[in-house]
């Protein structure tokens, strides 16, 4: 009796839940002559193990969906085999094996006791990212339409088993309510290591992200080896070697790096090595960090590094910026900069303005990156409500704040049709130092208060734009960029980078977990 209530206590331990065993022989015997069967009769089936209905695995961020079923789920042992269904499924195979102290089998045919199988069941119409995880009889099925949803399985399995020991049986069935979930990185103002990004990378795998932003270039520095133009590189960059490797590693965990060189403003590091193409005002005062847009050479010098890194970054996506361009910030831009005025008339027609230019600059530029079957994005203070140019449809809006000239409210930009990432600076800008009005964004905030259609502010735009908010970003900038080390920012944007991706998985505006249980769950299973 004592060694039965011990081994029900530990398979209580696991998450499984309490069992009941079979009684010993004599037990049996003795219940036998006293439900008065003679040895003639068939024997009375001996009671076996039953367990109760199982819960659903616990993971952030949390899984849509699980049957629950009665079993004693699945544990990793020495000796069980990760097999897949499909070639394309090695990488996932051998990540999962590697985690879970299993053999890596291949493609196999055979069924054995404990294995993990991985397998794409390419259905039609199914959301390309979900998964079905299946425990059930001593083995567990990951099996999704693309190869991503299988990763997603899988890291719900390795987030199970390092939080409670075993898998429960059972069936889940899950898929994220947003398509974009990403960290940006400045990497312009702070240089990181490239091992502290791969180890960022790997963190965002494991949480189920999908992007992940490199802001590489800004007046303070441009951290990217470069052919095309090596002069502008600055002393402490990565290697073009590193980044590959960053972008290999992200391939593998199903993460896009999208890159951003920002232009027309925040190219001080660029025109440092060019101060010809500086801007100047009418009175020849430098316009920081701006360059001069009437200028072919610098439209020139952009196109030549956009092209280059296209090479490096082979996702589909790639951001412009357009964000803060000096030149629209004074109260009379045509008065004030009557080269670009007269460069906007050339251009684009007798009534056309400095911010036609601007638009115009964009619109070439997103040319460029189209032209290697990127999509563009740039921020939102980059799209103006006036002029006779209107930046092109298929550059989708990163929103991140309603403070800059140029800003519009939120449902402006989606009631032209536009899609939206919700960069929110209220919630999702971690920024060094805290500058300005900025202070640390907190995990318990983006938890209970934020949703993605929080694009501005604290105010949710309504539902029926949520089909244009294609996600969210969490963002790191780096304006003081002494502020903080590495190891501070890791340890700083932690919890925040774990609430963004729930809130962006799930569609519920209210999460199941209180904070506190939340923050728990985060310990356990880093």
């Amino acid at each position: 009796m004592v060694v039965a209530l011990a081994a029900g206590a530990v398979v209580a331990a696991s998450g499984v839940g309490l069992g009941f065993w079979a009684t010993s022989d004599d037990d049996a015997g003795s219940a036998a002559s006293r439900s008065g069967n003679s040895a003639g009769s068939p024997p009375e089936p001996s009671p076996t193990r039953s367990y109760p209905l199982s819960q659903a695995p616990r993971t952030i961020p949390a899984v849509r969906d699980h049957s629950a079923e009665r079993g004693p789920g699945w544990r990793p042992e020495r000796g069980h085999r990760v097999v897949v269904g499909d070639p394309a499924l090695a990488d996932e195979g051998r990540l999962v094996a590697d985690e879970l102290g299993l053999t890596y089998a291949g493609e196999k045919d055979d069924e054995r006791a404990g294995d993990l199988s991985l397998v794409l069941n390419k259905g039609e119409g199914a959301h390309p990212e979900s998964y079905t995880m299946t425990v059930r009889g001593g083995r567990v099925t990951v099996s999704a339409p693309a190869e991503a949803g299988v990763f997603y399985g899988t890291r719900t399995l390795k987030q199970q088993i390092r939080g409670a020991g075993t898998a429960p049986e059972g069936v889940v069935r899950d898929e994220p309510a947003k398509q974009r979930r990403g960290m940006m990185l400045d990497v312009a103002r702070k240089h990181f290591t490239a091992d502290w990004i791969e180890d960022r990378v790997r963190e965002l795998g494991d949480l189920k992200f999908n992007e992940l932003g490199l802001h590489f270039s800004d007046d303070q520095g441009f951290r990217i080896e470069s052919d095309s133009h090596p002069e502008v590189v600055s002393d402490q960059h990565l290697t073009k070697a590193q980044v590959k490797r960053i972008v290999d590693l992200a391939a593998s965990r199903h993460i896009t790096v999208v890159p951003e060189i920002d232009s027309p403003g925040h190219l001080g590091a660029v025109i440092a090595a060019h101060p010809d193409l500086q801007l100047r005002n009418v009175n020849g005062g430098v316009v920081r960090g701006a360059i001069d847009i009437s200028k072919d050479a610098s439209a020139e010098i952009v196109d030549d590094l956009l092209n280059e890194y296209a090479g490096l970054f082979p996702g589909g996506q790639w951001h412009l910026g357009a964000d803060e361009y000096q030149a629209l910030v004074v109260s009379d831009p045509e008065a004030s900069f009557p080269g670009l005025a007269t460069a906007a008339r050339e251009k684009h027609g007798s009534g056309a303005t400095v911010e036609d230019l601007a638009t115009g600059w964009l619109n070439d530029r997103a040319d460029t990156v189209r032209a290697h079957d990127r999509t563009p994005r740039a921020w939102n203070d980059g799209f103006f409500e006036d002029g006779s140019v209107r930046a092109a449809e298929d550059v989708q809006v990163a929103y991140w704040t309603g403070k800059e000239i140029g800003a519009r409210q939120p449902a402006e930009y989606l009631s032209e049709g536009r899609d939206v990432i919700n960069y929110n600076d209220e919630f999702l800008y971690y920024v060094l130092g805290e500058p300005q009005t900025f202070v640390y964004p907190t995990g318990e905030r983006i938890y209970e208060q934020w949703t993605p259609l929080v694009l501005r502010g604290t105010t949710a735009v309504p539902d029926k734009y949520d089909g244009q908010i294609l996600g969210g970003s969490f963002a790191v900038w780096c304006d003081l960029a002494n502020s903080q080390t590495q190891e501070q920012v890791a340890a700083g944007i932690r919890m925040p980078l774990r609430a963004t991706v729930q809130k962006l998985w799930h569609p519920d505006g209210e999460p199941a977990l209180s904070w506190a249980e939340f923050r728990a769950l985060a310990d356990k299973l880093d």
